[in-house]
């Protein structure tokens, strides 16, 4: 029974959503290959990030994924071309297409290197009231050369919460890279590949689960409350 404590003054009530599973059971499935953008972070010849991306490209595709890879070299720095150059637009358009996206990069002085984050800078959070990667899954992977580390992942999830992603709970850390791919550049068989693989399958199966119903999990409150022109302008601000 309702009571004065219960009694919600500052709430919204046209707006107030109670979440319930029959909305989430009554969406229809799509039939399409799950789609899934892919991102480097290293411009070598041999790129040991650019090779693990490979290589969870060609997983992704064997579980039945449509995958486009992003090739970082030519992308000016964040603010430091006009948002219609090619590369930018190449990017922008990749990351609305995806349904879900694997950010790969090699640890360097204890990071991600610049060569990741410019490419996640060049995605806006808002173009106008669409977040262009809001509700969509996440993976995140790493290469070092030495010693196993989980710097880069880490940073890579607080970036993926921040741009609004579903990050998968598991990860892909690969130690002294430089010993695990052949001349070929394919991955050998060791536990990092099977990690790897672990990785892409529960991408996958979370995608699967996600993507149909990825509006109205992450559909807010404060959000319906605001107009499409308050939301872009706060979080598009041109200062920051």
């Amino acid at each position: 029974m309702s009571s004065a404590e219960d009694n919600l003054p500052n709430l919204d009530l046209a707006l107030f959503d109670r979440p319930t599973a029959s909305r989430l059971a009554g969406v229809g499935a799509s039939t399409h290959a799950p789609r899934f953008l892919m991102l480097y972070g290293s411009l070598r010849e041999r790129s040991y990030s650019k090779l693990l991306t490979l290589e969870a490209a060609r997983l992704l595709r064997a579980m039945g994924g449509e995958v486009r890879i992003f090739d970082p070299d030519g992308l000016p720095l964040p603010d430091g071309a006009p948002d219609t150059h090619p590369k930018v637009q190449e990017l922008r358009d990749a990351a609305a297409w995806a349904e879900g996206m694997v950010w790969t990069s090699p640890e360097r002085h204890g990071a991600m290197t610049g060569i990741l984050k410019a490419q996640i800078d060049w995605i806006p959070l808002s173009v106008g009231a669409v977040r262009p990667t809001q509700g969509k899954t996440l993976a995140v992977m790493q290469v070092s050369g030495g010693s196993q580390s989980f710097n880069a992942v880490n940073q890579m999830r607080v970036l993926g919460r921040w741009m609004r992603m579903l990050t998968i709970p598991n990860q892909s850390s690969v130690a002294k890279a430089f010993q695990e791919f052949d001349e070929a550049g394919r991955m050998k068989p060791s536990a990092y590949y099977e990690r790897v693989v672990d990785v892409m399958e529960e991408l996958m199966k979370f995608t699967l689960l996600t993507r149909d119903v990825a509006p109205y999990l992450v559909d807010r409150y404060s959000e319906r409350r605001e107009s499409a022109a308050e939301l872009s302008k706060r979080v598009n601000q041109r200062s920051i």
